[in-house]
């Protein structure tokens, strides 16, 4: 009997004269998440409403996962959309949805009626009190409470009649390509896909770099990544994952600089590296997963340091996060399980058994300066040699 369902933001509807912009998206979002599962679906807009049917056959449930993957959205609910045909032919069909949704008719309730097309003869108030008397007349075992009602019954009359009585929860947040473009240092961590999960999630497209170091990290290694990537994809939509070979750079490093500073060295590199790729995508932020005080190289005047060498501003959703808040919303979109591969990742191969924790930032420059016949050419072979991924499409 559902085939098609009403798609409500929360967020979007601040937007004034520019809401349609943030709407526009959304319909583009929500048509490239049903493009992924099996049927054929329109979807389309009318007066602050956004619908998605169903054309033929199809699976409920993959809809409601793929719908449920778009950000912008507050809910999704489950509609029988019917024609105006007169008030008796839809109190029949309000009986009918409430027969067919309900095993049980043992539940408090009441009828929520919206006339947004003022030519209909019932006025809101009078279509809810008719159709209520109608269901109690129907089935005598249900209960009105207007107050906290099990369950609420929409009949909203537009240039269609809307009939539901559920919303499902989205996620929330803006639609993806309404607020530029950003680049994820994406690494095979737990934090990582989680922050690129939340900077898309306030409308950011989101590509990703990973520094891959053979022979010290394996193509596992690397595999692991690309599957976070794709994970992350489900909801961010496709990217471009930049892998850059980061050995010979590390290697120089480890080589040249004094051993309490390779993690904040290297991580400097990574930083100048993404912004590079962050440029050819014309992509407006750097995005990390760091945290204040999770390890050495995330104090405060590690990432002092490491943000001196970057021109565009580094984002970092979960600067503030206990670990378990992280891997909460890791389990929540099923990227936990994947992160904790015991696959090496190539920053963990190069540790120093005592990194600073206090860099003073004119001494890693000092230190920097042991690279400087050799760091050039490191850098022009690494972004030359790059293995393109594009995950999602």
């Amino acid at each position: 009997m559902i085939k098609a369902f009403l798609i409500k933001y929360s967020e979007i509807g601040l937007k004034g004269k520019n809401r349609y912009i943030f709407e526009d998206a959304l319909v583009r979002n929500i048509r490239d998440a049903l493009k992924k599962i099996d049927g054929e679906f329109v979807v389309s807009k009318e007066r602050g409403r956004i619908y998605t049917y169903a054309d033929g056959d199809f699976d409920f449930d993959e809809t409601m996962d793929a719908l449920g993957k778009v950000f912008g959205i507050s809910g999704i609910c489950p509609m029988l959309q019917v024609e105006d045909e007169g008030y008796d032919k839809l109190s029949e069909q309000v009986i009918d949805f409430v027969d067919q949704t309900y095993d049980k008719k043992d539940f408090t309730f009441k009828v929520m009626g919206r006339r947004a097309r003022k030519n209909y003869p019932l006025n809101s108030m009078e279509l809810a009190a008719e159709l209520g008397g109608d269901l109690l007349q129907k089935f005598p075992e249900l209960k009105v409470d207007v107050h906290k009602p099990e369950v609420v019954i929409n009949v909203e009359v537009r240039e269609h009649i809307n009939i539901y009585s559920k919303e499902v929860p989205g996620l929330g947040g803006m639609p993806v390509g309404t607020s530029d473009k950003g680049m994820l240092l994406l690494s095979g961590g737990i934090d990582s896909p989680v922050a690129g999960w939340m900077v898309a999630k306030r409308g950011v497209k989101v590509d990703a770099v990973y520094f891959h170091a053979p022979p010290y990290t394996s193509e596992r290694a690397k595999q692991k990544v690309v599957d976070l990537a794709k994970q992350v994809s489900k909801y961010s939509g496709p990217m471009n994952l930049y892998v850059v070979n980061f050995t010979d750079i590390q290697l120089a490093i480890y080589e040249k600089c004094p051993h309490d500073e390779l993690t904040i060295i290297m991580r400097r590199y990574m930083m100048k590296i993404a912004e590079y790729f962050a440029a050819k995508e014309e992509s407006q932020c750097l995005i990390t997963g760091e945290s204040i005080g999770q390890v050495a190289s995330q104090t405060t005047q590690s990432l002092a340091a490491t943000n001196e060498v970057c021109t565009l501003p580094v984002f970092r959703p979960l600067i503030a996060f206990d670990k378990q808040d992280i891997i909460d919303i890791s389990l929540k979109i099923d990227t936990y399980e994947t992160s904790i591969l015991p696959y090496e990742d190539c920053c963990t191969i190069f540790v120093a058994k005592h990194p600073v924790t206090k860099p003073n930032i004119n001494k890693i420059k000092a230190s920097e300066t042991k690279l400087d016949d050799v760091i050039d050419g490191l850098f022009k072979e690494a972004v030359e040699s790059v293995e393109l991924i594009k995950v999602g499409e």
